[in-house]
């Protein structure tokens, strides 16, 4: 399976579609403990699941009068392109959280989407500051508030709910003949997971789901999960088996003696590589193990997976089956997959979260085991930047680094000279995002595509002189650019994939310029959302993202006004109780985007004049029912198209920034 078989239909959000978040669970188990003959009574603070994803680690930056003196608000606070390097102090100064997070008996930091982004957000535009924590700062943070358990003598867990591939050149720049994101998930290994997930973006290529079966999985000791997605490998026997890629489920005891039955279930997905499996999760209930995995009551069920948590979609099928056998332990629940935050109570005695791309906190106090009483839950969505990682574990700059920290840094950076992300290729002169302006635009991203393709795809190509117009699917582009050094690694998290491009030649002017409004027209956009549901299963989570900021920004207009002078991010409403934001932000603007982009016509010639009609492989089954419905001379059929130039999608913006940005 080649790289470009790996995009969903229409991979154009911010991701990273992108990164990864990060969050943090807390919950008080009141008078209830696995220690029967403890005299200890466990405190009456509340559960808190810090779950989130980070957008891929999304940058943010650190202020000096910040980090210097107390923590403020904690009443227990103490006196040649851009190179990967760690930002000591970044150069824009960002707000401190609003306020201390609530600690409980059990506390879980969640993270999910990463996606590659181990680095962080390394650029200067907002709101990529708030999100330029690597992996090495999480890290320390992680070190810092296991130190504040251990203080405060309760439970932290760490947990993460998949998709580690796919999003940045730590991921994707590996050199031929290696594997996605092989070198770049050993860092995770520093981390102390007690629970991992897969992800769809495991699944896409065999050989990365391999190297999650025999490389990744046993790292974890068990805990490494995927109820129900198999592989299919050699025996010793030289036979082929079908083979969980991790473990199905996994019971442990936490730190202070809880008990914890975990799963890390996928949802109903199907663009799985060969001899790869994923059973649909209303089987997996049914299955003897699963029947004998939920059979002993703990202390709560711990869900890690890959799937969002609206109640239309799989984690209700798993929470249903274990509320029959039982009605009252609690729940906790940490999704993913669809990069947005959402927060959802099926019962009054659970809780999911989605962690969008942040570092997320969910609060909930937790009862003794048999109670029938409603939770309280509360959570919180944080900025993972180093203001935020000092802020809530008491560390300011100096005491924050710890030597694993540094250490992991200093690893991801070295593998980015390894893999020459650095490589610049010029100097972009100002922002084209992909929903924050207008498109078209010239601070639009899909305008800049259509515009390079212009260039990049004629250079040294013997039909450069004839006229042509340049057709090509928006999804190819899935990561805004930002304005200073466009590197290597830039491109790789901009436009990834390797769609290649054909013409149709002799194609009359007065025709070709009809196709790229045809595409875009309603009717043809209407027949593209009735597949919706199959480009979901596929792995396709753009519609529900860009649905999420189209809310967002329709929804807070008035909170626009009111927070003027904020820097701008995502602004959450969700169906939890409380204010899930950890810090006040203006929302993002929005503007929608079409499936297709495409050159100018050319101009000044007559309507008959012939023309070349390029486009993508992911096109060409559009553009061809566009172009037979705007003529009848001819049936148009892939076997007119013909090979245009060897130049691939995820090329075209660095052969236009060489040219044009140096």
């Amino acid at each position: 399976m080649t790289q470009r078989t790996r995009q969903p239909y229409g991979w154009r959000s911010q991701y990273a579609q992108e990164e990864g978040g990060w969050g943090y669970l807390q919950a008080s188990m009141k008078g209830h403990s696995s220690h029967p003959t403890s005299s200890t009574k466990p405190s009456d603070s509340s559960l808190v699941l810090r779950a989130g994803l980070f957008r891929p680690f999304e940058e943010a930056g650190i202020a000096l009068d910040v980090a210097r003196g107390p923590v403020p608000g904690d009443d227990h606070a103490h006196g040649h392109g851009h190179v990967h390097e760690r930002r000591a102090y970044p150069q824009v100064q960002l707000a401190p959280p609003s306020r201390p997070l609530e600690w409980g008996d059990v506390n879980i930091i969640h993270t999910t989407d990463s996606h590659g982004w181990l680095l962080g957000h390394q650029k200067s535009s907002f709101p990529e500051p708030n999100y330029s924590g690597d992996l090495g700062d999480f890290a320390s943070f992680v070190a810092h508030m296991k130190e504040l358990a251990l203080e405060k003598d309760v439970d932290l867990l760490l947990v993460d709910s998949g998709d580690l591939h796919d999003g940045t050149g730590l991921s994707d720049g590996f050199p031929a003949g290696a594997v996605d994101g092989h070198e770049s998930n050993k860092f995770l290994f520093e981390l102390p997971y007690d629970v991992m997930a897969i992800g769809n973006h495991e699944l896409y290529v065999y050989n990365v789901t391999y190297d999650m079966h025999k490389t990744f999985a046993p790292k974890l000791n068990g805990r490494y999960l995927s109820s129900n997605v198999n592989i299919t490998v050699l025996d010793v026997f030289g036979r082929n088996v079908s083979v969980p890629v991790g473990d199905r489920y996994v019971k442990f005891k936490t730190r202070k003696g809880r008990k914890v039955t975990s799963l890390g279930v996928l949802f109903d997905f199907t663009g799985n590589d060969a001899n790869t499996i994923v059973q649909k999760v209303e089987d997996m209930v049914k299955e003897h193990w699963f029947a004998e995995a939920i059979k002993d009551e703990p202390d709560f069920f711990l869900l890690a997976g890959h799937m969002p948590v609206k109640k239309s979609d799989n984690w209700p099928t798993v929470f249903n089956a274990i509320r029959a056998v039982h009605p009252t332990t609690p729940i906790l629940i940490l999704g993913g997959h669809t990069h947005i935050r959402d927060c959802v109570q099926y019962d009054g005695r659970s809780m999911a979260l989605e962690s969008g791309r942040y570092m997320e906190t969910v609060g909930a106090n937790l009862d003794k085991k048999g109670s029938t009483k409603n939770i309280t839950f509360s959570r919180r969505y944080l900025d993972p930047n180093r203001v935020t990682y000092e802020y809530h574990s008491r560390r300011q700059n100096s005491m924050f680094d710890t030597l694993q920290g540094k250490t992991i840094t200093k690893g991801l950076n070295d593998l980015a000279k390894q893999f020459t992300l650095s490589m610049l290729y010029g100097t972009a002169p100002h922002d084209f995002t992909l929903t924050r302006a207008p498109y078209p635009s010239n601070d639009s991203l899909l305008s800049l595509f259509a515009e390079a393709l212009t260039y990049s795809l004629t250079v040294n190509n013997t039909r450069a002189d004839i006229p042509h117009i340049m057709i090509a699917t928006a999804g190819s582009q899935r990561f805004d650019i930002y304005a200073g050094p466009f590197t290597k690694n830039d491109q790789l998290t901009a436009s990834p994939f390797a769609n290649f491009f054909s013409y149709i030649p002799n194609i009359p002017l007065a025709v070709a310029r009809q196709v790229l409004p045809t595409m875009n027209a309603p009717a043809a956009l209407s027949r593209r959302r009735e597949e919706d549901e199959e480009r979901y299963a596929r792995g396709d989570v753009d519609v529900q993202y860009r649905a999420w900021l189209a809310e967002m920004d329709r929804r807070t207009s008035a909170e626009r006004r009111d927070t003027e002078n904020a820097t701008i991010g995502y602004v959450t409403s969700d169906s939890c109780p409380g204010i899930g934001d950890d810090i006040p932000h203006t929302p993002l603007p929005f503007f929608p985007t079409p499936d297709y982009t495409g050159s100018d016509a050319p101009t000044g010639l007559a309507d008959d004049t012939p023309i070349d009609l390029v486009f993508d492989n992911f096109t060409q089954d559009d553009l061809l029912t566009a172009l037979n419905a705007l003529q009848s001379e001819k049936v148009y059929t892939g076997a007119d198209a013909l090979p245009y130039t060897t130049v691939l999608a995820k090329d075209v913006l660095g052969i236009y920034a060489q040219k044009y940005w140096n």
